[in-house]
């Protein structure tokens, strides 16, 4: 990742407390080629994917076709999700998505935007509303 998106993404990371905190697994692209076999891209992403889960996760998909939350309605599902007790895995496509496998092990869809957006930039964008909707919980003065 370039310096300035491991930078914002850490600066965001830095400012939450150890018991919201977030860390980011990054999984190799499948194999993209001319001519190559994209459902095999795919596939080799899912599997990586769904390899990292320990399986007791609360299984979240980034979906362009997902719902839309505003940063209150985030807040309010992160709540949820410090209730259920759960670790959470949040599931960011590559270049074409994510795959139908890991969108069926998801338990919600989450729509970051209508717009197709950058992995780099999703990271930073991530990282800010995860700090966003803690900051709406602990009612610090950042949201306003």
């Amino acid at each position: 990742m370039p310096a300035w998106v491991e930078q914002g993404v850490a600066e965001y990371l830095r400012r939450l407390p150890a018991d919201f905190r977030v860390e980011f697994e990054e999984i190799p692209l499948g194999a993209r080629r001319p001519g190559s076999d994209l459902k095999k891209a795919l596939t080799q992403e899912s599997d990586a994917l769904l390899a990292r889960l320990k399986g007791k996760e609360k299984v979240i998909a980034l979906d362009v076709l997902g719902k839309s939350w505003s940063s209150e309605k985030l807040a309010e599902e992160a709540s949820a999700w410090r209730m259920d007790g759960r670790d959470i895995a949040l599931l960011i496509g590559g270049p074409d998505g994510l795959s139908e496998a890991c969108l069926q092990k998801a338990e919600q869809r989450w729509s970051l935007s209508a717009l197709t957006l950058p992995h780099p930039l999703v990271r930073v964008l991530l990282a800010e509303q995860l700090y966003r909707a803690w900051t709406l919980l602990s009612g610090h003065p950042y949201h306003r």
